[in-house]
């Protein structure tokens, strides 16, 4: 017969109060929330794309992009997505060995490579936006329609803030953390 498992005794004496120290209360912490549903939202399309179509999210986002501007640089869609260039030049080449997309020369300024997207590209952008558009509608369904443009303008206005959040961090690390404010960040 086994023994039930003793309660341990706690380490402290009831009722003394643990010393306080600062923490993030992540109930009201936007950033947590915002990393959160970013996260769970582009593994799942990720994981869906892949099985359903066997590309990724990183090709979807440029997929994206291409179908909206026709030709576009490796810098313009690193500026526009927030993924380093070699990410993209690295997707770049996949996409372009899948036949997804070519480059050429930039007419005004022919050192500026050019991806354009490719009929298959456009096919394959054309299959999975029904996905995607069917996961943004379950998404959203919670709210009403007034709520979501309510929701699509805070989040054009906090990505319009971007900068400034920037800035006051450079601001922040000068005043605080001097050496940091002129390290190069690893990785």
């Amino acid at each position: 017969m086994t023994k039930a498992p003793q309660p341990r005794a706690p380490a402290r004496t009831p009722g003394a109060q643990k010393k306080p120290h600062p923490t993030v209360d992540l109930d009201h912490y936007a950033p947590a929330y915002l990393t959160w549903i970013a996260n769970k939202l582009s593994g799942g399309a990720s994981s869906a794309y892949l099985r359903a179509f066997e590309v990724g999210i990183e090709t979807w986002r440029i997929l994206v992009l291409l179908a909206i501007e026709d030709e576009l640089t490796a810098q313009s869609i690193s500026r526009t997505l927030g993924m380093d260039k070699a990410s993209v030049s690295r997707v770049f080449k996949t996409m372009q060995a899948d036949g997804l997309l070519t480059f050429g020369l930039d007419d005004k300024d022919g050192r500026l490579r050019l991806a354009t997207i490719t009929e298959k590209g456009r096919t394959l952008h054309n299959q999975i936006l029904a996905l995607a558009r069917e996961r943004e509608r379950v998404f959203l369904s919670v709210l009403s329609p007034s709520e979501q443009g309510t929701l699509l303008d805070l989040l054009r206005r906090l990505h319009d803030n971007l900068p400034a959040v920037e800035k006051a961090t450079s601001a922040f690390l000068e005043q605080h953390y001097p050496a940091a404010a002129t390290r190069r960040p690893r990785g």
